[in-house]
């Protein structure tokens, strides 16, 4: 999934070696079987995360975004409601520079993708997202967060 404005849609290369080799990586790894943790794919560029986490109500979660990394949000197992919306006009309610997060207020409109196993979805620095979201119901998920630095 790509989700962008056409003001910015040309600004990255969601082909660039970096990526490609992110999506080989998912592709090509017993992802199943690896432990919470993370893995370096490209150095320092390219990082997976593999998280295991029980889902939760969407009112329980904040939309956030990142200034130095792109997220390719991978579902290994599981299902979750994956919130989106633009990070244009959204108010700023935390920030921790250290695990590059900004958090942001509850938006008056947003929408969301509902993701199951083998999906994946690109979030740029300009996307705002709320991962972590129940739909239907808690729901135990295995998720990698591969980290593509800009």
């Amino acid at each position: 999934m790509f989700f962008s404005n056409v003001s910015i849609a040309e600004k990255y290369n969601y082909l660039e070696e970096k990526f490609t080799c992110a999506y080989k990586w998912l592709a090509e790894t017993d992802i199943k079987s690896l432990a919470a943790g993370s893995y370096p794919i490209m150095g320092d560029t390219v990082v997976a995360n593999v998280q295991e986490y029980t889902t939760f109500p969407a009112s329980q979660g904040s939309f956030e975004t990142h200034e130095k990394y792109f997220d390719i949000q991978y579902m290994v197992s599981g299902r979750e409601q994956f919130g989106v919306c633009k990070r244009d006009g959204l108010v700023e309610k935390e920030r921790n520079e250290a695990n590059d997060l900004i958090f942001y207020e509850e938006p008056e409109f947003s929408g969301s993708v509902f993701l199951e196993e083998g999906d994946l979805i690109v979030v740029a620095p300009e996307d705002a997202h709320k991962p972590r979201c129940q739909a239907g119901g808690p729901c135990e998920v295995k998720k990698v967060v591969v980290k593509v630095a800009l």
